[in-house]
């Protein structure tokens, strides 16, 4: 593990360190039965499927300016001009500047989400009162530490562009750490934090195509955060819905429902317009009402909904909620143990096909 920095992280305003005073029970399981069957087969999984960051071909040059430049030369400047319609119609140079922070401020959160979960599962395996969950998730920290290793040389070494945490998902991250109880720290990491990111993987992967090394790396983690994800939903199932009063539900349901909002105001990309100079507050409400955009933060939580469901959490207070946000079209997709995987975004998948319909008429009508 040696690489060269050539662009560290951007310090938080707070500085280099943040510390949160956290209360932890810390429980012994002195039973072992181990009759949790679906976790230890997870847990086995899980050994099975562990890679090496050093195994990841880090020689692959990455000119990630190169393809930028490629990819506005090959019509994205048509998709966010004619398509996305932003407030100003971007030159060549200016598109090549949004993709790479874009991208940039993407890879970041995920490399700040992954320190998160890394502690997070520490807390875990603290706090779960059963022995197969607590090896499943001794297990899950070593991935995460994994995750920051390649997401963090990734940037500072490839890359060469980098942001600070969103202050919305910092203060989410805080949340989980801070609060005692264990259920919680599962709800907001394995459900919420890692559920959206491993959509919002998906989304990367399509928008860096071209781009193998990222590819790699993004594929081996989508593969451990889908195991992550199945994990709290297997841990959690029969939590909710016997022996918790409606006093402690209702706990919850906040905690989701505050969760949601952190977690969509951390999609917004305004760190992004704030950096390149561009009217902040005028690009921020293009990214919150144009369609597209709308869609893609919808789509985030195409795993986040099923899972709630399947808990029973989708409660009528929670539906109330995501009905607002137009979420509960995910209701009836399927959950983490029916479907790991995340399904291909289809907002993405619909916007390009309309892209290539209208290049189509373009061409049809040139050639005639």
């Amino acid at each position: 593990m040696d690489y060269t920095q050539t662009n560290p992280i951007p310090m938080p305003p707070g500085g280099a360190f943040s510390s949160v005073r956290g209360t932890l029970e810390t429980v012994f399981d002195w039973q072992y039965e181990l009759r949790k069957k679906n976790l230890l087969s997870l847990y086995e999984k899980g050994k099975t499927l562990a890679w090496n960051a050093s195994d990841v071909d880090w020689s692959i040059d990455v000119d990630i300016e190169r393809l930028a430049h490629s990819r506005v030369q090959n019509g994205l400047g048509k998709i966010m001009n004619d398509v996305l319609q932003p407030p100003v119609k971007l030159g060549d140079e200016e598109l090549m500047k949004m993709q790479l922070h874009t991208n940039a401020f993407m890879l970041s959160q995920f490399l700040h989400g992954e320190q998160g979960a890394l502690l997070a599962t520490a807390k875990i395996v603290q706090n779960v009162p059963w022995e197969e969950a607590k090896f499943y998730a001794a297990n899950q920290v070593s991935d995460e530490a994994r995750h920051v290793e390649v997401y963090h040389r990734y940037l500072t070494e490839k890359l060469g562009l980098s942001y600070e945490v969103h202050p919305s998902l910092g203060r989410l991250l805080d949340d989980i750490i801070l609060d005692p109880r264990w259920d919680v720290t599962f709800l907001g990491m394995q459900i919420l934090v890692e559920g959206l990111a491993l959509a919002a993987f998906g989304v990367l992967r399509m928008q860096m195509a071209d781009e193998p090394l990222i590819q790699d790396i993004v594929g081996r983690v989508m593969a451990d955060e889908s195991r992550h994800v199945g994990f709290g939903v297997i841990a959690l199932e029969n939590i909710y819905r016997h022996g918790m009063s409606a006093a402690e539900l209702r706990e919850r349901e906040d905690f989701i429902i505050s969760a949601t909002e952190l977690l969509r105001e951390r999609l917004l990309v305004t760190p992004v317009f704030e950096r390149l100079g561009w009217d902040a507050d005028v690009w921020t409400r293009w990214s919150i009402d144009t369609p597209f955009m709308r869609g893609f933060r919808q789509m985030t939580f195409s795993k986040i909904v099923p899972n709630l469901k399947r808990l029973g959490l989708l409660t009528p207070r929670v539906r109330d909620a995501y009905e607002k946000l137009d979420l509960l079209k995910y209701e009836h997709m399927k959950d983490s143990v029916e479907e790991p995987e995340a399904p291909p975004p289809h907002e993405l998948v619909e916007l390009l096909m309309q892209f290539i319909q209208s290049s189509a008429t373009e061409g049809a009508a040139a050639a005639s």
